[in-house]
């Protein structure tokens, strides 16, 4: 991190290199939500089999993820990224010409897993890049992932349903981005653990925090993350049938529709991260 006027500053450098990843990496994600309708049509699909894709896509991303996070707290994995980008390259190959549906819960779980190897020491990165600004850097983190997340049905709708399942294919490009650029990050990370080896004095300062005030505040954490992550998923996973049935839109408008409501989570992402940083607690 740099240092000027004995202040630490942000490397501004690896927040947008990291945030750059999170995008690609949730950008594949979210083609899985955005090609239902296409799924519906071309698999004859009921409602019930795509909630059981949300439902094993997120089991692999969600349960998965803090075991991986546990893993990686005692043994930090620098490249982990570009391990995580290979599951979801993988997965969009599979899920590009699944012919059955069996097989494309096999690819939308590869694809979690990918994500749950992603996250952990990518969020870490964002800590340890932050210069102290950890709302703002962990703001910049995330509307990289809200920002790919709400380009995904734009994509999807141009590149994808005019020609077929088989076109998820070119997402697995965006994954070999993804490595290239994770490796930029696993570099400079790498280096920063092998510094924090030599001083292993200048250790984390934990808050003087009761264990009971601790494991309250995760609870109320988790059933914010639980209700908000409820309706958007909800919202992500079937807004596109409902705008279509009710107001007659085609598959590209309702993706359209579903990119705006996506950005507007990006933007707010980014404005919570600001007010933060800013105002902290006391709002």
């Amino acid at each position: 991190m740099e240092v000027q006027n004995n202040k630490i500053r942000p490397e501004f450098s690896i927040l947008l290199a990291v945030s750059f990843a999170h995008l690609l990496n949730d950008m594949i994600q979210g083609v899985i939500p955005s090609v239902y309708p296409l799924l519906k049509e071309e698999h004859h699909l009921s409602f019930s089999q795509i909630g059981i894709i949300t439902l094993v896509y997120q089991i692999a991303a969600s349960i998965f993820q803090p075991v991986v996070g546990s893993f990686t707290d005692k043994r930090p994995m620098p490249y982990s990224q570009i391990i995580g980008m290979t599951f979801s390259i993988s997965g969009m190959a599979l899920f590009a010409y699944a012919p059955s549906y069996a097989l494309i819960l096999c690819a939308v779980f590869l694809v979690g897993i990918g994500s749950s190897i992603f996250h952990p020491e990518s969020s870490r990165v964002a800590y340890m890049a932050s210069g102290g600004k950890r709302s703002m850097a962990q703001s910049i983190f995330q509307i990289g992932g809200n920002a790919g997340t709400a380009l995904a049905p734009i994509i999807v709708a141009y590149l994808v349903l005019p020609k077929g399942q088989s076109s998820i294919a070119w997402f697995c490009v965006i994954g070999i981005i993804g490595q290239i650029v994770s490796y930029y990050i696993g570099s400079w990370y790498s280096e920063k653990l092998k510094n924090r080896a030599k001083n292993a004095s200048a250790g984390m300062r934990i808050p003087d925090l009761s264990e009971a005030r601790v494991v309250l505040t995760v609870v109320v954490l988790m059933l914010l993350i639980i209700s908000k992550y409820f309706y958007i998923a909800s919202i992500t996973n079937y807004f596109q049938f409902y705008t279509m049935e009710k107001f007659g839109l085609t598959e590209i408008q309702a993706q359209v529709y579903l990119f705006y409501f996506l950005i507007a989570v990006a933007a707010g992402t980014l404005l919570g991260g600001i007010f933060g940083d800013r105002f902290g607690r006391s709002m």
